[in-house]
C-alpha cells in the first residue's frame, strides 16, 4: 500500500472477499548487483544512489518534474532498458523514514507519472547505486515486467474502508436481537451481570451476532460493486471498528461507473456505516514485486 493516501471526492466504502483472483505479479528474483550501501543519514559523507518510484513502458526519456525525497530537491527522470523504464531521482542513500514529507513527495511523483503513463509501482524507500545497476534489474526481469504492464494498463486502484459505531450496533442487538435481548433481559431480571459466566456467554452471543452482521455488509456492498470492478482484494481491518478494508481494481474508462456505485452503496447504509473512499492509486494491491538483490561490491 501506498504510505499515504488522498481522499476521492464522495464517501467511501468497503470491500468484500475477493470474487474475482487479481492479476498479480509476484517476481522473485537473486539479481546483482544489489542495492547501494545504507547508511545512517548522520553518517558523515554519504554515497548518491538513485531512489525508484515505478517502473513504466517507454523508449524515449520523460521528465517528470522535482522530487524533494530525501530532503533534496532534484529532477526525477527515466533509466532505460529498451521499451521499459525506472521513473528515478537522485538522492543521498539512507533509509528512508515514511515521515510525511517523504510519504508526499513519493505519491507526488507517482501522481505525475499516473497522468500518462501507467506505472508499476516500487516499496517506498528503494533505493539502487547507479542508473547502471537499475539497468540490470530492469534487464533481469524485463519479460515480467512487460507481463506486468500489460495486465495493468488502463487500470487503477482505489481504496475503500467501512467502519461503525460498535457501541451503537451492540445496543441494538440487545434491543433487536430475539436471543440476545432474552438473554440481556434475563441477566437484568436476575441481576447477573457481574457473574464471569453470564459476562462470558453473553459476549459470545454479541461477537457472533457482530460477525454475522458485518459479514452480512460485506456480502452486500460486494454484491452493489461486482460489476464495475475487475478483482478486490481484502486488507487486514484495523481497529474493532473497521469491519472493511478492501481494494478495489479498477478498469479507467470505468472510473465514473464505479464512483456511481460506491454512492448508491453508500447511501443505502445512511448513516448506519461510515465509508472512506481514496484513490485513483497505482495497483499496489495488485502487483507484489520482491527483488532478492545480492549484494555486489561496495564501489
Amino acid at each position: 500500500m501506498s504510505p499515504s493516501k488522498k481522499a476521492k471526492k464522495t464517501t467511501a466504502v468497503r470491500k468484500t472477499s475477493a470474487k474475482a483472483e487479481p492479476a498479480t505479479a509476484v517476481l522473485d528474483l537473486v539479481t546483482p548487483p544489489g542495492p547501494a550501501k545504507v547508511e545512517s543519514p548522520r553518517s558523515g559523507q554519504q554515497q548518491e544512489g538513485r531512489y525508484v518510484y515505478g517502473v513504466i513502458e517507454s523508449r524515449t526519456p520523460v521528465g517528470f518534474g522535482r522530487s524533494s525525497i530525501g530532503g533534496v530537491n532534484e529532477d526525477v527522470y527515466t533509466v532505460h532498458y529498451g521499451d521499459i523504464a525506472a521513473v528515478v531521482s537522485r538522492t543521498p542513500v539512507f533509509i528512508f523514514d515514511p515521515t510525511r514529507d517523504n510519504a508526499l513527495a513519493h505519491e507526488h511523483v507517482i501522481e505525475s507519472v499516473m497522468k500518462n503513463y501507467t506505472i508499476i509501482p516500487m516499496s517506498f524507500g528503494t533505493v539502487f547505486r547507479t542508473d547502471d545497476d537499475i539497468r540490470e534489474v530492469l534487464k533481469s526481469i524485463y519479460s515480467s515486467l512487460k507481463d506486468v504492464l500489460k495486465q495493468m494498463t488502463g487500470k487503477l486502484e482505489f481504496g475503500l474502508k467501512v467502519t461503525w459505531d460498535r457501541d451503537r450496533i451492540i445496543e441494538e442487538l440487545q434491543r433487536e436481537h430475539d436471543e440476545i435481548h432474552r438473554f440481556h433481559l434475563e441477566l437484568t431480571r436476575k441481576h447477573l451481570q457481574s457473574t464471569y459466566f453470564a459476562r462470558m456467554q453473553l459476549g459470545r452471543m454479541i461477537d457472533k451476532a457482530l460477525a454475522e452482521l458485518a459479514a452480512n455488509y460485506v456480502r452486500e456492498i460486494y454484491d452493489g460493486l461486482r460489476a464495475v470492478c475487475v478483482a478486490s482484494r481484502d486488507n487486514k481491518p484495523i481497529g474493532d471498528k473497521m469491519i472493511m478494508n478492501a481494494a478495489f481494481l479498477i478498469q479507467k474508462a470505468r472510473e465514473a461507473e464505479f464512483d456511481a456505485a460506491v454512492n448508491r452503496v453508500a447511501q443505502k447504509y445512511g448513516d448506519r456505516l461510515n465509508f472512506k473512499y481514496t484513490g485513483p492509486w497505482p495497483p499496489y494491491n495488485f502487483v507484489n514485486i520482491r527483488l532478492k538483490l545480492e549484494r555486489g561490491g561496495q564501489g
